[in-house]
């Protein structure tokens, strides 16, 4: 719960720091007036790290530029345009932006940019009014009109205007809805929740690119479900990930199954614990998130109804790896994150045959080969889709998994198996079999590669005669 007392002490810290005592001073002496706005007044009441710091100033951005340069290292004016000037006071990063009165046209979310005369117009054009406060300095007086410190308190997120109007102006600040609500575990207020969904059709001026950075930042939060669930109600992620609703199947009264939205919600939560547990110090794993959210989207489409009562999905994995790798390009993606996924996609699965009864070695390193540089990942997303409520079949299942691991790590001492490669190369082959560049090369490196999988390693010699047998019995 907000302490008011113990939140104004942190702002008042935050107003004392060198950076911004600097600067609060600098624009004093030029005559403008200056203020922290924004997500570090939210945090610092909150309590909660600060970073990056956000000043908001009634002064133009070539007085911006001429009252920071001889106080900063760096400047940069690519927001110039928009009124922000960036620089670097102090080693810290700073950007400081001339109050805007913006208008928006409701066919793109691009406004025309109108500079403003007070910090009170530019306060009430933001997206949350717990992003809508602001501290002057070198003064200490927080400016807050439109309720921002009692949302903090009710623990709520509710737009400065009217959410239609806030929401027209910018679609995009849906999406920031849902993202906001997961980073601060609020809650979103009844009359913004249903204008995101009567506005959900809207998002379609916004770009994928847009989006995509919306759903990164979303997946980078503690408790992401909380968003996901807000975005699967109101629709909206309807418009850009139709593929997440669509888990919700129809379960009818003779035909049973676990509910694929519900279960794809708890791998989330599981993952990311995981994930914590495994990796406490790295930075959120947005592709491994993605893949337990997505991982069961190819069941819809297999679903298949049984005499009895039973319900299949057969090749899901496949399916979904091809429907995840189809809606991440249209996302705008980097290719490493899109193959990554439908790579855990594809795979994830596999691992309930050995559960089933104890692999060969040779299994084992195949499994190891088609993860890649995805085993680590494999190993937590595997271990998050287990989340049947029957405690002895979630115990064998851990256990088996348990003896996977042990298994590939002995393996892989005895014989570095992430490298996972023939004893002979390309080279190395065609001066054995008497042979120029070709396709026998590569079949030849296949059937050392399949023997190094099977037998493990042999040495050069050995794989040398082995690969003149198998030589002299194809001809």
């Amino acid at each position: 719960m907000l302490n008011m007392a113990e939140g104004l002490a942190r702002l008042g810290a935050l107003a004392e720091s060198r950076v911004v005592d600097t600067l609060a001073r600098a624009f004093a002496d030029a005559g403008f007036d200056l203020a922290i706005v924004g997500g570090p007044v939210r945090d610092a009441l909150l309590g909660r790290a600060t970073n990056d710091l956000d000043f908001t100033t009634d002064a133009r951005p070539d007085d911006i530029l001429r009252i920071v340069k001889p106080i900063s290292s760096a400047q940069w004016d690519i927001g110039r345009a928009f009124g922000t000037i960036g620089a670097r006071i102090r080693g810290e990063q700073v950007e400081i932006t001339t109050y805007r009165a913006d208008s928006y046209d409701g066919v793109t979310r691009k406004p025309t940019v109108e500079f403003g005369d007070t910090i009170e117009g530019d306060l009430v054009r933001r997206d949350f009014t717990v992003n809508a406060m602001a501290l002057r300095v070198p003064g200490r007086t927080l400016v807050d009109p439109t309720g921002g410190v009692e949302d903090l308190v009710r623990t709520m997120l509710r737009t400065p205007a009217d959410p239609s109007v806030s929401f027209g102006d910018d679609p995009l600040r849906m999406l920031r809805a849902a993202r906001f609500s997961s980073q601060l575990g609020f809650d979103v207020d009844p009359a913004t929740v249903e204008a995101m969904t009567e506005l959900r059709s809207t998002l379609e001026i916004v770009s994928p690119e847009r989006i995509q950075a919306e759903l990164v930042k979303l997946l980078a939060t503690d408790d992401p479900l909380r968003g996901i669930r807000l975005l699967v109600e109101t629709g909206l992620m309807r418009e850009f990930l139709p593929e997440v609703p669509a888990l919700q199947l129809e379960i009818d009264e003779h035909h049973h199954h676990k509910d694929v939205y519900e279960h794809s919600l708890t791998v989330v939560r599981q993952a990311i614990d995981l994930e914590k547990q495994r990796n406490p110090d790295a930075a959120p794993d947005v592709a491994l998130r993605l893949a337990a959210l997505l991982h069961d989207i190819g069941k819809p489409a297999t679903r298949r109804l049984e005499p009895g009562g039973g319900v299949t999905f057969y090749h899901h994995d496949i399916k979904g790896a091809r429907m995840a790798r189809k809606r991440l390009q249209a996302l705008r993606f980097d290719s490493d994150t899109i193959g990554a996924v439908a790579r855990l996609i594809e795979l994830h699965l596999r691992f309930f045959g050995y559960s089933e009864g104890a692999w060969t070695d040779s299994a084992v390193r195949r499994y190891v080969r088609d993860a890649g540089g995805e085993l680590e990942r494999l190993h937590i997303l595997t271990r998050a889709d287990v989340t049947t409520r029957n405690a002895k079949k979630a115990g064998r299942l851990a256990r088996a998994y348990d003896d996977i691991e042990r298994r590939i790590a002995e393996l892989a001492a005895q014989e570095e198996l992430e490298a996972m490669r023939p004893e002979l190369d390309g080279n190395r082959i065609q001066q054995v079999l008497g042979i120029g560049p070709g396709p026998e090369v590569g079949e030849a490196y296949r059937f050392l590669l399949d023997l190094r999988l099977d037998e493990g390693v042999m040495g050069p010699d050995a794989a040398e005669q082995r690969l003149r047998e198998w030589w002299a019995a194809r001809s």
